[in-house]
């Protein structure tokens, strides 16, 4: 998993980058408004929603963005109505790749991922092809300046985390989607301060990636990750930290 979760952290850092430019709010506003409309407009009520407004504060979103983005999914402000479609199937190499959309427009979204995975010679699958390979679960990532493994361990534990994986300069905790606000409260309140908190679909197992491989891969996802439509991107590619580090470096 050292790979995958690198390539998170370098995505949120990329993130936070387009945030300065705006290109990312209106992704995390359309978050938001489907999750209010979904499960409710009070966070402490809903975990989705929670994580939504969590994210976007990550990404120094403003407070009357999601002010707006809460209200417009509980109706209380007139807005564009999303449909949330996932997007199952295989991207090259034969990685499994798990698409989450939220869109005004099925068609034009449906092809948009034929035209995404044609071109990076992937293939889409139907319903439920790949998704028994992921499970939802919370994910938090702690830099190791917060203190030593053991005391970490037994704080997130302390917390109800289900594990947590020591990676290079951060510590990966997992916990299950509906306990990942509360674990990341208890942290925060034991001076532990998070680099990011949020709900993901881990890969159940992993496919290890050559340096050629990585390059394929991750150009692919980083196209669908550009697709408007598109809001999250789960696939369950490993690369070692090495090649990440030299793909990453080329880029």
């Amino acid at each position: 998993m050292s790979g995958h979760s690198k390539w998170s952290t370098i995505k949120h850092k990329k993130g936070k980058e387009d945030a300065k430019r705006g290109k990312i709010f209106s992704k995390l506003s359309r978050y938001i408004t489907v999750a209010a409309r979904e499960g409710g407009g009070n966070p402490e009520m809903n975990a989705t929603l929670a994580a939504a407004i969590e994210k976007a504060k990550s990404y120094n979103m403003p407070a009357d963005n999601i002010d707006r983005a809460v209200k417009k999914g509980t109706g209380e402000i007139e807005g564009v109505s999303y449909e949330r479609i996932d997007y199952e199937g295989y991207g090259p190499d034969g990685v499994a790749v798990l698409v989450e959309a939220l869109t005004d427009n099925r068609n034009r979204a449906a092809a948009e991922m034929r035209r995404i995975f044609t071109k990076y010679n992937g293939k889409l699958g139907t319903s439920g092809s790949v998704a028994w390979m992921f499970e939802r679960k919370g994910v938090i990532l702690l830099p190791k300046s917060v203190g030593d493994e053991e005391a970490v361990l037994d704080a997130a534990l302390e917390a109800g985390a289900e594990d947590m994986i020591p990676e290079d300069d951060h510590y990966e905790i997992k916990t299950d989607p509906m306990e990942l606000a509360s674990v990341r409260g208890v942290l925060t309140d034991k001076g532990m301060a998070y680099a990011s908190a949020e709900l993901t679909m881990l890969p159940k197992s992993t496919q290890a990636l050559n340096k050629e491989e990585a390059k394929r891969v991750l150009r692919f996802l980083e196209a669908l990750e550009e697709s408007d439509d598109v809001q999250e991107v789960y696939s369950n590619f490993d690369i070692p930290d090495a090649v990440m580090e030299e793909v990453a470096a080329e880029e």
